[in-house]
């Protein structure tokens, strides 16, 4: 009787350990902090980066929780299956120690909040880079799929980011200088090469109209004379309103002026809209910039 007990007990605690987290399979990834190792197909994901859930989205992962706004449309449905877990800037640490999470993302905005959220789950920390934004999401790709066991799909998604960055180029090639204006409202400002949206000349070789910019975080504020002097061939624009909701002047409207006007880009109907969300919202994710690419492939082209 006593070893049929002890031979008993010995395989609970066997099939326990099996189950164990820490027993679980894991695979190391790079993050923005460094590699990590991460447990394989992680119960209950929790997403703070709106760039990662469109990554995991384009794999066909469901996270268990997402912030409560993400302003992208082709998220909805993501948004309506998960749990609320704050926002983008204010986690709400009841609602995600209650989903019990075994995988906490966060990257840009929600950075900061890695160390806190790291003393309830393992946090990876998986923001984009400004400056080697295919480089990034490629990486980025290649990691989600390691860890969802989504290898094939993410190879699909790179062959086919990798197609569309190559048409994009040759779009571009030739077709004159472009400025990339950014309007919040009623204000202007500018972005060149190496800045935060440097990657439109810095990536997709669409050659800066001005090549002396402030490289910083929020661009250089301008005036509508500078766009006037620096003559673009081509705007490309991003409302920073419209993205985020904002009743404040969108960009046709507050570009739509007689200096602008005057430019070579207004005149010839060589001003491009860039989709907001994909643009600023969902920096770093398939999704999104795939969107951007063939907005321009079909403008360049035409």
């Amino acid at each position: 009787m006593f070893h049929r007990i002890t031979r008993s007990v010995a395989a609970f605690a066997c099939l326990a350990l099996a189950a164990s987290p820490a027993l679980s399979e894991q695979v190391e990834i790079n993050t923005a902090n460094g590699k990590a190792s991460v447990v394989v197909e992680p119960k209950n994901l929790v997403v703070f980066d709106i760039g990662a859930v469109d990554n995991l989205n384009a794999l066909g992962v469901q996270p268990a929780g997402v912030v409560n706004k993400m302003y992208v449309d082709y998220l909805d449905g993501v948004q309506s299956e998960a749990d609320v877990i704050g926002t983008l800037f204010e986690p709400d640490f009841e609602a995600i120690n209650a989903l019990e999470p075994q995988l906490i993302i966060v990257g840009g905005r929600s950075s900061k909040q890695t160390k806190p959220l790291s003393e309830l789950a393992p946090t990876i920390d998986m923001t984009p880079s400004s400056s080697e934004v295919s480089v990034t999401l490629l990486a980025h790709l290649e990691a989600y799929g390691k860890i969802f066991n989504k290898q094939d799909e993410a190879a699909e998604l790179s062959r086919n980011y990798n197609n569309l960055l190559e048409q994009v180029k040759a779009a571009v090639k030739g077709k004159g200088k472009a400025l990339f204006v950014l309007t919040n409202g009623p204000k202007v400002s500018v972005f060149g090469p190496g800045s935060r949206f440097g990657w439109f000349h810095d990536e997709l070789e669409i050659e800066p109209a001005m090549a002396e910019v402030a490289v910083a975080s929020h661009g250089e504020a301008v005036s509508f004379e500078y766009i006037q002097k620096a003559n673009p061939d081509w705007l490309l624009v991003m409302d920073r309103a419209t993205a985020i909701g904002s009743d404040a002047e969108n960009a046709r409207q507050v570009l739509d002026n007689e200096l602008v006007a005057s430019t070579t880009a207004w005149k010839k109907g060589q001003v491009i809209y860039l989709d907001p969300a994909a643009t600023y919202i969902a920096q770093g994710g398939y999704q999104a910039t795939t969107r951007i690419f063939k907005q321009l492939i079909e403008a360049f082209n035409k």
